[in-house]
């Protein structure tokens, strides 16, 4: 089974929490035997969307083919002025190239949610993200990790995630898995 980590973390360092949550649930898929492909927006060099844009680039191309490939997909984000990042929803914005498939957007895809935040409002990441997904034909499963970011790690150098939080990362990927199964979805 194909799944796609969506990191919509803008920064590109490799010690970001974005890269650090992709880089744990990249492993946990792998060693459950899911395919597994990321996206992050750091890295993709997707411009801005211009629908009328008659030929959009590869790096469009290849983003909108890799979600919907994806029987399954998790993204995640860090909380921006109360939603997902600029670069994260634009890269959405281009699933509108997929508007005349026979399934459009992210019809029959199962999403689950990761969002993180200094203070306690992840969940207003997880809401945006939620809209977007729903409104991109998606289902979304009911069991989403908002995450206080302070309370992430076992130290102060952020070198590992705490066993807390990896137990909901780790529930999140067993309802994702779940959910395809459930919903009965070709």
């Amino acid at each position: 089974m194909n799944v796609l980590l969506f990191n919509g973390c803008s920064d590109d360092r490799p010690e970001t929490t974005g890269r650090k949550i992709s880089a744990y649930l990249h492993q946990q898929l792998a060693d459950k035997g899911y395919t597994v492909t990321q996206v992050n927006v750091a890295d993709a060099h997707i411009p801005f969307f211009e629908l009328r844009q008659p030929h959009p680039v590869a790096a469009v191309e290849e983003m909108c083919e890799a979600f919907l490939q994806a029987d399954l997909q998790d993204w995640l984000t860090p909380l921006y002025h109360g939603g997902m990042t600029g670069a994260m929803k634009n890269c959405l914005d281009w699933l509108e190239l997929t508007a005349k498939n026979e399934k459009p957007y992210l019809t029959d895809k199962v999403v689950g949610l990761v969002s993180w935040a200094d203070g306690g409002q992840a969940m207003q990441g997880i809401n945006a993200m939620d809209a977007v997904a729903k409104a991109l034909r998606a289902w979304v499963i009911p069991y989403s990790v908002p995450l206080v970011k302070n309370q992430l790690y076992t130290d102060a150098h952020r070198r590992e995630l705490s066993p807390e939080h990896t137990r909901k990362l780790d529930r999140l990927l067993a309802l994702l898995g779940n959910a395809r199964q459930s919903l009965a979805l070709t």
